[in-house]
């Protein structure tokens, strides 16, 4: 029976008052479209032949389509239809990506995902399709890495962990770098169930698998033999240790009539501006406030440490660059970013997941800050002659010279910085 044009009309606006009928009259036309683009094709590639449809699902805002598209012998066909459906896909994958490395859970993305694309996804296929840049970012992770890094700051932040079947706080070590342009990146993301100097060694030593020949300085916490694990790595390297955690480990330590006298006295202990005090003279200052206070708590007489002298080292760059390397505050911004992804979620599944969801919020946050960069000469603290050789560094915004050890007394003493010996006289 043939309809006339009114008839055509009137039962198209019957379909289309309903939101079924709305769909299949869609799915129709689409379908419709595709054979004829086949029969174009046919007719333009001789020799080429029909073989037969599959099914493909369109979802978004509400609707459902279930499609037949065209097949060919040689599969050289492919409708328009489908660059739609596979920009669709792309973009449904990258929305769960980021809202997964935003920190929202896959009961939420699901829920989102339901809003969007009228379609109640289920966890095992939100975490697949959030999983989808998985390969990109362990890729990312263990790229290639710049020879030369001015400053590379380590730190380790916990996170609760399955693994054979208990959930127990396992240790994620981040490496944070600052190029000679004056830009930061993040160099690695990596799990062990415990953070120690061994790891450490074996992660910096990894570096140098990855391209990079020379670190300047390296920031980091007090751990227990951390610079043994730096001098095995990165000999020629600086090592700093983190000030802002020493500071809080000693008002931990005394009693709360006592902190407001300590506090002041650690903030003349560790000067950053308008001040001439050497490493030197910092760590006896240091030394004299262990002994004063170490005869009221017996736990800070043991700050006058050799190792200690590491904590001033800083003191040997000019003092616009000062606040940028006394401290793993970079480092620990990013933890923070770490922790604020995590907080929704409950024990992650696997170390591996961990890692990935880590390494997608450090690739959000691995952007380029540029700075100015200038030249300083560093001594090579040969002997107790710093002063009469330099070696040559550049080291984002340092203005001038480090400050040169004078001579005093006439004593000499011994301090190691970490990994090396410096003899001077003062």
């Amino acid at each position: 029976m043939k309809l006339t044009r009114e008839q055509r009309s009137e039962l198209i606006s019957e379909m289309a008052s309903s939101e079924a009928g709305f769909n299949e009259l869609v799915r129709v036309l689409l379908d419709s479209f595709c054979k004829q683009e086949r029969a174009l094709f046919l007719a333009e590639h001789a020799g080429e032949q029909a073989n037969g449809f599959r099914p493909r699902r369109w979802r978004g805002h509400g609707w459902s389509f279930q499609l037949r598209i065209p097949r060919t012998r040689s599969n050289a066909f492919q409708p328009m239809i489908l660059g739609i459906l596979s920009s669709q896909e792309r973009e449904r994958t990258q929305l769960f990506y980021e809202l997964y490395s935003r920190g929202l859970s896959c009961e939420d993305i699901a829920a989102v995902g339901r809003r969007i694309y009228g379609h109640l996804y289920s966890k095992q296929q939100v975490s697949h399709l959030s999983g989808a840049c998985y390969e990109e970012i362990q890729e990312w992770l263990s790229r290639r890495l710049s020879p030369h890094y001015l400053a590379v700051y380590i730190d380790a932040t916990f996170c609760s962990t399955r693994r054979e079947g208990s959930v127990s706080k396992e240790a994620y070590y981040t490496m944070l770098g600052l190029l000679p342009d004056g830009s930061r990146e993040v160099l690695t993301v990596v799990n062990h169930p415990t953070e120690g100097a061994i790891a450490w060694e074996m992660e910096l030593q990894s570096l140098k698998e990855r391209g990079v020949k020379q670190i300047d300085l390296i920031v980091s916490d007090a751990l227990s033999g951390i610079e043994n694990a730096v001098c095995s790595a990165f000999p020629t390297a600086l090592h700093q240790l983190c000030i802002v955690h020493f500071k809080r480990k000693v008002l931990n330590t005394v009693s709360s009539k006592d902190k407001a006298e300590v506090g002041e006295e650690l903030k003349a202990l560790f000067p950053v501006e308008h001040t001439e005090v050497t490493p030197l003279v910092a760590y006896e200052n240091l030394r004299i406030f262990a002994q004063r206070w170490g005869k009221k708590y017996p736990s800070l007489a043991r700050l006058g440490n050799e190792r200690n002298a590491a904590y001033f080292t800083y003191l040997r760059f000019s003092e616009s660059v000062r606040r940028m390397i006394y401290s793993t505050n970079w480092v620990e911004r990013l933890n923070r970013s770490y922790k604020r992804t995590l907080l929704m979620r409950g024990a992650m599944p696997s170390p591996a997941s961990v890692v990935y969801l880590l390494g997608s919020v450090a690739k959000e946050k691995n952007r380029r800050d540029v700075c100015k960069t200038a030249t300083v000469f560093l001594g090579s603290g040969k002997s107790g002659k710093m002063a009469k050789k330099y070696q040559h560094y550049k080291f984002s915004l340092l203005l001038g010279e480090p400050k040169q050890e004078g001579k005093g007394r006439g004593e000499s003493y011994t301090l190691f910085f970490r990994h090396y010996q410096l003899k001077t006289s003062f």
